[in-house]
């Protein structure tokens, strides 16, 4: 998927969703662990429910691992299924990978070849040579954290470096940087009084914004600070959607959730 398309796609669906696919088995509804993949159940049934009011989706990898080789069973069955029956969707592996050299292209072919995702998170503290190697597969993006969400993002990424705070320090050396067209950055929408000076530095770039939602962050100032001509934003929510019913009809309270965030989206859209 190019840039170009996925703006067409957030264009025509009127939505620039991205739908966390965070699955606890602690928290889907319990008639469902009687599947033999509960975890794949689950996300097939929002997946289904939610399709046609997002453009992406992005399962934190962390949801899957802690299940062991099961869970990247079902990991594999999640990003095929979406593949197969949502192409024009864009998929995102929040895996926050980050490493140098032959590591980081082992990681890359790991989610970009061996699962085919369009996106991986990538930590940026290792430098140029931890990113590149996933900047190297053509046709995939990396998305790198930039400014985060949680309340410890203060401890080191606003912290002075040379004279721009870290993350600042981030954004700009990333876009010197091999395949630096095919960045997308993190920003969390908790965050939102920085969007505009981070716009500044990346004006062209596309910016997940997590937190909105479950942790407090404003869906209207994330638009008003972070959106450009292109639109350039993918705004997740995870456990907002997923979780907002636990009973049977926890797909139906899944899509009208999606769907209602997704017709805020539409008048925002309208009006930009």
């Amino acid at each position: 998927m190019t840039t170009e398309q996925l703006t067409s796609h957030i264009r025509e669906k009127q939505s620039f969703l991205c739908v966390g696919l965070d699955t606890d088995l602690d928290k889907i509804p319990r008639h469902l662990l009687q599947e033999e993949d509960p975890i794949f159940a689950f996300n097939k049934a929002i997946i289904d429910a939610t399709r046609d009011y997002c453009v992406a989706y992005k399962p934190n990898t962390a949801f899957y691992e802690a299940y062991g080789a099961r869970g990247w069973q079902s990991l594999e069955r999640t990003i095929g299924y979406l593949n197969a029956t949502c192409p024009e969707h864009f998929t995102i592996a929040d895996a926050k990978r980050g490493d140098i050299g032959n590591t980081s292209t082992r990681y890359a072919k790991a989610f970009y070849e061996e699962m085919d995702f369009d996106a991986l998170t990538v930590a940026p503290y290792m430098g140029r040579d931890s990113v590149e190697p996933f900047l190297a597969f053509e046709d995939k993006f990396v998305i790198l954290l930039a400014l985060t969400s949680n309340p410890g993002a203060f401890d080191f990424q606003t912290g002075t470096f040379g004279g721009e705070a870290l993350y600042e320090k981030v954004l700009s050396a990333s876009l010197e940087y091999a395949g630096s067209e095919r960045l997308m950055f993190v920003v969390g929408a908790t965050k939102a009084e920085y969007l505009a000076a981070i716009r500044k530095r990346v004006p062209d770039h596309f910016l997940l914004i997590p937190g909105v939602g479950a942790q407090g962050g404003s869906l209207e100032d994330v638009c008003k600070y972070g959106m450009n001509g292109q639109v350039g934003l993918l705004v997740n929510s995870s456990r907002g959607i997923i979780y907002a019913g636990n009973g049977p009809d926890f797909a139906e309270r899944a899509a009208e959730q999606a769907a209602s965030i997704r017709e805020q989206m539409a008048k925002i859209l309208a009006g930009d």
